[in-house]
C-alpha cells in the first residue's frame, strides 16, 4: 500500500487508529472455544465490527506463534480475511524481526509476499544491513523501533552517545538508507515528552504510536506533538478495545471503545 493511499483513507474515516490483534486464549469469551479456529472467530467478529472506525489491524505475531501450527494458520487466516474483505485496511506484522542481511530478506519474502502484510516492526539494533532487505519490497512498509512504550526503553534508547540520544541516533542514520522513503516508526505514547524532539528529525514520517490505553498512553498529549502536515500517526489500541468484553458482546463492545477513540481523532483532526 502505497503511503497516499493511507492517507486518504484517514481523511475519509476521519480516523488514525490501529488497532492490535493481540489474542489470547486465555482471554477470549468462553463460547468461541467451542469454534474449530477460536482465535480466528475472535478476529473475525472483531474486524467486522471495527473496520469502519480504523485504519490499520496489528496483529502480534508472538501471540500466534504461542500456538504452534494452528496459531499460524489463524494468523494466515485472518491477515486473508483482512486483505480479501477490506483491502483499504493497512495491516502491520508486528513480529520485530531484524537479523543479518540473507536472513531478513526471508524474513521479508514470509511477511510481504507470503502473508502479503503492508509493513512489519523491525529492530535495528544490527544496523543497515538487517533492515535494507525490508526495505527493498515496493510499496511495502518497514517499521523501525525508534523509541518504545516499555519502561525498558531507558536501558539503552534514551541512553546518550556523543550528546545524543540513542534513538535520535537510529533516527537520522536510518534516514541514509538505501530506500528510507519507506520507513515509518515506532514511538509509544508514554514516551509523550519526546514527540517534538522526534519531529525535528523525521517531520513527515509515519509514526506507529502504541501505549494509548491500557498501558496509560495519552491520545492528546501524543498529538499535540506527534501529528505532521500529512497526520503522520498511526495510534494503536489493543487490549482496550478486543477485551472491552468477555461476553457474547465482546464485538459490539469492542466497537464501542473503538468509536470513542475515532471520535476523539475526529475532533483533533478538525482542529488542523
Amino acid at each position: 500500500m502505497r503511503t497516499q493511499e493511507l492517507i486518504r483513507q484517514i481523511q475519509k474515516k476521519k480516523s488514525f487508529l490501529c488497532i492490535g490483534l493481540d489474542v489470547d486464549v486465555d482471554k477470549i469469551p468462553s463460547h468461541l472455544l467451542q469454534e474449530e479456529d477460536p482465535i480466528f472467530e475472535f478476529n473475525k467478529a472483531i474486524i467486522d465490527a471495527t473496520h469502519h472506525l480504523c485504519v490499520a489491524y496489528k496483529p502480534n505475531t508472538a501471540f500466534y506463534e504461542a500456538y504452534g501450527i494452528k496459531g499460524w494458520t489463524s494468523l494466515e487466516k485472518t491477515i486473508r480475511y483482512i486483505n480479501d474483505t477490506f483491502p483499504e485496511i493497512f495491516t502491520i506484522a508486528d513480529a520485530k524481526r531484524g537479523d543479518i542481511g540473507n536472513t531478513s530478506t526471508m524474513y521479508a519474502k514470509a511477511f510481504f509476499e507470503d502473508l502479503a502484510f503492508d509493513s512489519i516492526t523491525v529492530a535495528p539494533y544490527m544496523g543497515k544491513d538487517s533492515v535494507e532487505p525490508f526495505l527493498a519490497f515496493k510499496n511495502k512498509h518497514t517499521i523501525l523501533l525508534a523509541l518504545t512504550s516499555n519502561e525498558g526503553a531507558f536501558d539503552f534508547q534514551t541512553k546518550k552517545i556523543a550528546d545524543k540520544e540513542v534513538y535520535k541516533h537510529v533516527l537520522e542514520t536510518s534516514k541514509s538508507w538505501k530506500n528510507s522513503e519507506n520507513l515509518m516508526y515506532v514511538v509509544g505514547a508514554t514516551k509523550a515528552a519526546y514527540f517534538k524532539e522526534i519531529r525535528k528529525i523525521v517531520p513527515t514520517s509515519f509514526l506507529l504510536v502504541p501505549g494509548v490505553g491500557a498501558q496509560g498512553g495519552n491520545l492528546q498529549d501524543v498529538c499535540k506533538y506527534g501529528l505532521s502536515e500529512n497526520i503522520g500517526l498511526l495510534i494503536n489500541s489493543s487490549r482496550g478495545i478486543i477485551y472491552a468484553s468477555k461476553n457474547e458482546d465482546f464485538a459490539k463492545k469492542a466497537a464501542i471503545k473503538a468509536k470513542e477513540l475515532q471520535l476523539e481523532m475526529e475532533a483533533i483532526l478538525a482542529k488542523i
